[in-house]
């Protein structure tokens, strides 16, 4: 059937669509800090990726619809990892439950499984790599890299520490076995999607922390989330760029910033599978890290 209507420039399309998420609430942005901006970003971002493909074939991001999507999706097997493969498909179905309406709400698309060969190299560091990439930082990053190796933070996750009275923990569940072996003082961070957990640091470190808590809190903008961290340490992509450059001047190499959440949930695994069989440690380690999947844990042992 011949088509009459000319197809829109996949920038006003991506436009079109994440601007009635954002209308709509499913998407927010907003000053607290959440990984809501990054959300919208990485919506956009593969959006735009996709409609661009589309236009080739004279289609709109508007024409899809469950069983085109998952079409769309096996056709890229071979040519994305998973983790674009699930971005998109999120992005997808977001738009057709509250977009298009052509999926109702409740139904998910089906997850299609990358075909593309993926070698994975290890991201853990050891303790005494750490060390080495902290002495090569000035103080107050070198302190953060110390602390998130020792909590297994994420960057962003630095920029929010708090003490628990000025920063509750939101309801999640807790297995008895949380932290254990890991005497410290317990602080508070916002995690993914401004999930608030309790995270907890070594007493040492935490004196240290201490001594950098400031009396106003400043004004902090990362990847486009304002922050008004408490304490005067690094966090954020400022932190990640200072230790990947102290990880390459101390070892030579840098498996990013992210490798000490790895080498955390490595250690940890070790350290309760001493007293909890295998799948209980799973779990967590899941809750400390602020996923509370035990299956995501996995992905932090390879």
């Amino acid at each position: 059937m011949a088509k009459f209507r000319a197809t829109r420039a996949p920038e006003r399309q991506v436009d079109a669509v994440v601007g009635r998420l954002v209308n709509l609430g499913v998407l927010r942005r907003g000053d607290a800090p959440t990984g809501s901006s990054r959300t919208i970003d990485n919506y956009a971002d593969c959006l735009l990726q996709v409609a661009r493909r589309l236009a080739r074939k004279d289609i709109e991001l508007f024409d899809l619809d469950r069983g085109s999507a998952e079409d769309y999706l096996r056709g890229r097997a071979a040519d994305l990892g998973q983790k674009a493969l699930d971005m998109q498909r999120q992005a997808f179905q977001a738009a057709l439950v509250h977009v298009t309406g052509r999926l109702p709400e409740g139904e998910r698309l089906t997850v299609v499984r990358s075909l593309k060969p993926h070698v994975r190299k290890g991201r853990a560091y050891t303790p005494r790599q750490v060390r080495m990439v902290a002495a090569a930082q000035r103080a107050r990053n070198s302190l953060a890299t110390l602390i998130a190796y020792a909590a297994g933070l994420r960057a962003h996750e630095l920029l929010t520490l708090a003490r628990p009275d000025e920063q509750p923990p939101d309801p999640r569940p807790a297995r008895p076995e949380k932290f254990d072996g890991r005497p410290g003082t317990d602080y508070t961070v916002a995690g993914k999607g401004g999930l608030v957990r309790i995270v907890r640091i070594p007493d040492d470190l935490a004196r240290l922390l201490e001594e950098h808590r400031t009396d106003e809190p400043a004004r902090v903008t990362d990847r486009g989330v304002h922050y008004r961290p408490r304490y005067d340490v690094g966090g954020g992509t400022a932190w990640t760029v200072s230790f990947s450059g102290a990880a390459k001047r101390a070892l030579g190499w840098s498996a990013g910033a992210h490798g000490v959440r790895y080498s955390y949930a490595q250690e940890r695994m070790r350290e309760l599978q001493r007293i909890l069989v295998r799948a209980d440690a799973l779990e967590v380690v899941s809750q400390e890290l602020g996923h509370f999947r035990p299956e995501i844990t996995e992905h932090y042992l390879l």
